[in-house]
């Protein structure tokens, strides 16, 4: 039996892009078991959000975006081809096809992560980590940016390697996408130099995590270092920036304020981490 530790990280996804899921990011952490968020720094809330997220203590990371129809922070006049009509595409996948298609300049992709950085860090943010919106960080020629920048900043990844479970394929459409961002982050070349990846699971059950799928989580993780990452939310927003987006956000903030799950944490002795703390304590 393993003697290492159970450390775990539970980052809510998303902070900064509307008020009801800054209020639910907030609430599950003040009462529940997130310790960690990501800030979408071009959100319409990132201001107000980076700064409550400040006055109760919560570790924030940055949520580096190529999609989701955001402003771009560089400034769409300084990356046309990132923000073709003024705005970032739509979706994972429309970036996706564009960037793997040869229309989107390298240079441009490096500008608006550069600048997105920045505007985290004018709105007062420590950025304690690195992920991707959609986890888009994954893509071939977009790791490497992503790990550059990680590297020079000394700052930790998340690695959305995590297998899947039976019972997630039997949601076909959630399951292909989860299960490329498997192969992409296990396939993906070793880490350059100075950059540390964070296992990270949550990805099957984005917007499905509710008490069940959470326990469920908890039971499976293994010893060591892990995120779980979520997406909390009060009540059912209607995002402008995607409108036809629906997850569970509701049923994903009781999971994560759940007296069921703060007690299996007890049980099989899951540390709860930051980003920055795990690095201070390794």
């Amino acid at each position: 039996m393993s003697t290492r530790p159970r450390r775990l990280i539970v980052n809510a996804d998303d902070l900064g892009l509307h008020p009801s899921l800054d209020a639910g990011i907030l609430r599950a952490n003040r009462e529940g078991i997130v310790t960690s968020a990501t800030l979408l720094a071009m959100g319409p809330t990132a201001p107000e959000a980076a700064a409550r997220a400040r006055g109760q203590g919560l570790a924030v990371g940055l949520h580096l975006a190529l999609s989701t129809r955001l402003e771009p922070a560089a400034g769409a006049h300084r990356v046309p081809t990132v923000a073709p009509d003024g705005r970032l595409r739509a979706s994972w996948a429309e970036f996706a096809k564009a960037w793997l298609t040869g229309k989107v300049r390298r240079a441009e992709v490096e500008l608006e992560l550069e600048s997105q950085l920045r505007r985290a860090r004018e709105l007062g943010v420590v950025v304690d980590h690195l992920d991707g919106h959609q986890h888009l960080h994954l893509l071939p020629g977009i790791r490497p940016m992503v790990e550059a920048m990680a590297a020079r900043e000394r700052l930790p990844v998340r690695w959305p390697d995590a297998l899947p479970r039976a019972r997630w394929l039997r949601t076909p459409g959630p399951a292909l996408k989860a299960t490329l961002l498997t192969v992409l982050a296990r396939t993906a070349p070793r880490a350059r130099h100075g950059v540390r990846r964070v296992s990270a699971g949550g990805v099957f059950e984005a917007g499905r995590l509710d008490e069940a799928a959470l326990l469920a989580v908890l039971d499976a993780m293994p010893a060591g270092d892990f995120e779980v990452g979520c997406h909390p939310g009060e009540g059912t927003p209607q995002v402008p920036e995607d409108p036809a987006w629906t997850y569970g956000w509701q049923a994903e903030l009781e999971a994560l304020t759940s007296a069921r799950v703060k007690a299996q944490l007890a049980e099989r002795g899951i540390q709860l981490h930051s980003y920055g703390t795990l690095a201070s304590a390794t």
